[in-house]
């Protein structure tokens, strides 16, 4: 029993021991994901500088002698404003320097639990849409000259002109559908058929309360506004202009707002600033982050490797004390010194060797959570193409992930590897043989004859 405990005290110490390395490397990954994120997303609004996007921030308003914005209903995280598509249309057409207007209606249906793991190890569980409907007008001119549809197509075909009763899925959305490319999927009644794949699988998938592209699905918009019940009715209107000098973006940008203080408009222009901006300072901020979680990790280990050597000490000396008797026999039949001294440092060794084992066992479990508890966290990040509503940009628009330290959401999760626990075994023999050298040699000399005396 006492060889049990001792085996866990040991474990729990060189799972920290390697626990936390694994953090660091996790944490590391992890700036490295928002750096490569952050290049990828400027690269995709770099190809998009003409958009514009334009949603309703009201609950309700009027517009002339009708109706300018539609009703209100509810997406995840926040109250979803519908407008009418053709008093909007009408109205933005009009302004100098707008070469074309792509609706859009996105409507999030459906609901799951979604849990994730949050910095220091903690699980939460959240419900959140399952799937987001996107229609999307499918007219050559816009398909062939915009980015309104996803391009990463893993399976099938993508959407084209006219095309209408088909869906273009996620790999999320076919595997919570069930179907695969050619299938019939029921959607709030209506049976479309799938004829292609996008992107690729994931978890929850939600930032700032919107779906991500992994758990979108694409339709015409009018199969889109008829199936959900919005028909005349769009949750954004995309407007490109006619080129991508600033001056005229932000010309048509202001007439836009002048149209309706109700409108929410943003341009790719201002989310790149505001990209680079929340990049910079978040990189700035994970760098000191990362130096002072290097410090950390170098005294905690410290302080792990004399736990272990102490507690290798202190039982091997009890050990040496409790068998007094069985080295002065083996002294006696002529034992030497040596012998002697390596027996014990052997089965110190061994004590280390079944603890490294637990700890490895331990930290394969528990590397997040530990490593999550014992290092700094990072910067916690929620920026990029985003409007203040928060919505995504653009259908199918780019995404910037949250990250939130070593286990944190978006971030690399602190894994043991290979090279890891080998270097955690052999950690755990030279602990053993340092922490039982004293106690073994100390046994090394005792003489037999008070050896045979000892109580």
């Amino acid at each position: 029993m006492r060889a049990l405990l001792v085996i866990i005290a040991l474990g729990f110490s060189l799972a920290i021991m390697v626990s936390v390395p694994a953090g660091i490397v996790a944490n590391q990954e992890t700036t490295q994901n928002l750096s490569a994120n952050y290049e990828k997303t400027v690269s995709q609004l770099e190809q998009q500088l003409t958009l514009i996007t334009c949603i309703n921030s009201s609950s309700t308003s009027s517009y002339g002698g009708g109706s300018f914005f539609g009703g209100s209903g509810f997406g995840f995280g926040e109250q979803e404003n519908y407008m009418n598509e053709s008093y909007v249309m009408d109205a933005i057409s009009s302004i100098p320097g707008v070469g074309a207007m792509a609706p859009i209606l996105e409507v999030p249906e459906g609901l799951v639990n979604q849990t994730f793991t949050g910095y220091g190890g903690i699980s939460r569980t959240f419900s959140t849409s399952a799937y987001t409907i996107e229609g999307v007008p499918l007219n050559s001119s816009l398909i062939d000259n915009y980015s309104i549809l996803p391009t990463n197509i893993t399976a099938g075909v993508n959407l084209k002109q006219n095309d209408s009763g088909v869906v273009l899925l996620s790999l999320n959305n076919t595997e919570y559908f069930g179907v695969e490319v050619g299938d019939k999927v029921n959607i709030l009644g209506t049976n479309f058929e799938v004829v292609g794949v996008h992107g690729e699988s994931g978890s929850s998938g939600y930032v700032m309360g919107h779906a991500s592209d992994m758990n979108t699905l694409y339709m015409n918009i009018s199969d889109a506004q008829k199936v959900t019940g919005h028909t005349g009715e769009i949750s954004q209107l995309d407007v490109y202009t006619e080129n991508s000098s600033t001056t005229l973006v932000d010309s048509v940008a202001a007439d836009i707002s002048d149209i309706s203080s109700y409108f929410h408009v943003t341009t790719v222009v201002s989310l790149l600033n505001s990209t680079e901006s929340s990049y910079n300072s978040t990189e700035a901020a994970n760098e000191l982050a990362i130096s002072n979680e290097q410090t950390v990790a170098f005294q905690e280990i410290i302080v792990s490797v004399l736990a272990t050597c102490l507690v290798v000490l202190f039982v091997m000396l009890y050990t040496v004390r409790e068998r007094t008797k069985e080295i002065g026999t083996l002294k006696a039949i002529g034992f030497s010194n040596w012998n002697v001294m390596s027996q014990f440092i052997l089965e110190g060794i061994l004590l280390c060797l079944v603890a490294g084992i637990v700890g490895i066992g331990i930290g394969s479990v528990a590397a997040p959570t530990l490593s999550g508890l014992l290092l700094p966290p990072l910067s916690s990040v929620i920026g990029g193409p985003f409007g203040s509503s928060g919505r995504s940009f653009g259908p199918g628009g780019t995404r910037f992930p949250v990250t939130r330290g070593a286990s944190g959401v978006g971030g690399a999760t602190a894994v043991l590897s290979p090279e890891l626990m080998l270097l955690a075994l052999g950690g755990a023999i030279a602990l053993g043989a340092l922490g039982s050298l004293y106690p073994a040699w100390r046994a090394s000399r005792t003489r037999p004859a008070e050896a045979m005396r000892y109580e």
